[in-house]
């Protein structure tokens, strides 16, 4: 069964930094797409990165230049590295594959909050 498993949220002031894991199990993990995901209160889920088995990388225009994805395909890991966040960027943030794993409920993700 594919479990996903995010950490690393927390609170910080405008303009701080935080990284993000995803530990992924029961998948082929290095053999996927992975991508980040981010809910705001009130808004729909979006993707923010995504991360080829091999490493090509994509980045939405939310948040690029601010963040750098990143994955460990021995330890079945995807890290989300962010720095200089704004109020914007609050929400819960998540990890799936690219599409998602079918039939597989999401994680429950891990809240970023970011206040003055």
């Amino acid at each position: 069964q594919v479990q996903l498993v995010e950490s690393g949220g927390g609170s910080v002031q405008i303009g701080g930094s935080l990284t993000l894991t995803c530990a992924v199990s029961g998948a082929p993990f290095s053999d996927v797409n992975m991508s980040w995901y981010r809910q705001g209160t009130g808004n729909e889920r979006e993707r923010v990165a995504s991360i080829s088995p091999g490493g090509i990388i994509h980045y939405e225009d939310s948040m690029k230049g601010r963040i750098a994805i990143s994955r460990d395909n021995g330890n079945s890991t995807l890290y989300l590295r962010m720095s200089h966040l704004t109020p914007e960027d609050t929400g819960v943030y998540f990890c799936n594959k690219v599409p998602p794993f079918p039939g597989v409920p999401w994680g429950r993700g891990t809240l970023v909050t970011v206040s003055s």
